[in-house]
């Protein structure tokens, strides 16, 4: 059987079905994409278009994140940036334990992170903990992090100068294997996080069981309260998309995409990755493994290697949970990790890029503050 699929959405961490159509993604940027409100925070980045701490801020909203939903706000004063999470902009019974936002708010900490020396700053930061559970009942903002900003020494990075270049890539990857120096380096990027791990797999038995894992978190997407809660983040005309800054472009529909041309996709990546956490609904946890796919990602950017999302078995995960069904996906997940006390919370895979990948809508500086 040949289930239609949604391939695409903006760091968006699934493969949706919309309304029982299959949707077209583009890898490369229409020429109108480039123009208008909606892309001005990616351009006029390289600019220094803002200054002080809100250059900080400019950073952070150019991060990965779930669906494009941007699920953050910021309080800014001059020794100081708080960091909140827009819970309105939640993806509903999709990531029915917020998990998924605060990875999102996770990787927008560490673009900040990454420009405050870039800007002449010292940064500390401080993580309000809590539990991510499946009640609904808060709905204002909530504040996730605090950064304490002190004068620093102006100190530049690779990865800070890859913010504005990292985007997600949604096409076939080259059929290319990536050097084991690079490799390497990903492996040890969450060396210093004793309650994150970061598992790699380049050997095709591990990455087909993985694709397969993947692909049979479609049968979340027959849950009509699951394509509620994504359905408002589908834009379907450039004009909607540039008009919202926020969201998932999907263009028409097209009908010859199924769930074969996604696994294609994704078999064509000779490395999967799963960053895996003490505790996944650890709050804490949860945007410290936001920080590290972030890192990862714009690792990758620098050495001209892509990446995309695929997160769906962790999102099966989730679902299973709150359905309080028998939790097969993580049984099938601790099969390939080897080690079952660590529990996955974000999927992705990489390769070298056949066509360039997107920008993204974004909201401005000036919509995110507080």
């Amino acid at each position: 059987m040949k289930r239609r699929l949604f391939l695409r959405g903006t760091a968006a961490m699934t493969i949706l079905v919309a309304n029982g159509e299959v949707w077209r993604a583009f890898g490369q940027d229409p020429p109108e994409f480039r123009e208008g409100p909606a892309f001005e925070p990616w351009r006029n980045f390289a600019g220094n278009a803002k200054e002080g701490p809100l250059a900080l801020v400019h950073a952070a909203i150019l991060s990965s994140n779930a669906f494009n939903s941007q699920p953050w706000l910021f309080r800014v004063s001059p020794s100081k940036i708080e960091m909140y999470a827009d819970l309105r902009r939640n993806l509903g019974a999709f990531d029915p334990y917020r998990r998924e936002l605060y990875f999102s708010l996770g990787c927008a900490l560490e673009n900040l992170i990454l420009a405050a020396p870039a800007e002449d700053y010292k940064s500390k930061i401080t993580l309000l903990p809590g539990r991510l559970d499946s009640t609904q009942e808060k709905t204002g903002p909530q504040l996730t992090a605090s950064i304490e900003l002190s004068p620093g020494k102006r100190v530049t990075s690779d990865l800070y100068e890859a913010i504005p270049h990292r985007h997600t890539n949604r096409e076939p990857f080259a059929q290319q294997s990536l050097p084991a120096a690079f490799i390497g380096t990903l492996g040890k990027l969450a060396m210093e996080d004793n309650d994150i791990r970061l598992f790699l797999f380049t050997a095709e038995k591990d990455r087909k069981t993985l694709i397969d894992i993947i692909i049979g978190s479609a049968d979340m997407l027959a849950d009509p309260e699951v394509r509620n809660g994504t359905a408002p983040w589908l834009r379907t005309t450039i004009d909607a998309w540039q008009a919202s800054k926020d969201g998932a472009y999907v263009g028409e529909p097209h009908k010859s995409n199924t769930i074969e041309d996604y696994a294609k996709v994704m078999r064509s990546a000779g490395l999967f990755g799963l960053i895996a956490v003490r505790d996944r609904y650890d709050r804490e946890q949860t945007v410290r493994a936001g920080r590290l796919w972030q890192r990862a990602h714009l690792l990758a950017t620098t050495q001209k290697v892509a990446a995309r999302p695929a997160n769906g078995g962790v999102e099966m995960m989730d679902h299973e949970k709150a359905l309080k069904r028998t939790p097969r996906t993580a049984s099938l997940l601790a099969a390939v990790t080897g080690d079952g006390s660590w529990q996955p919370t974000f999927m992705f895979y990489m390769g070298y890029p056949t066509v360039a990948a997107s920008a993204s809508a974004r909201r401005g500086v000036s919509e995110v503050l507080l």
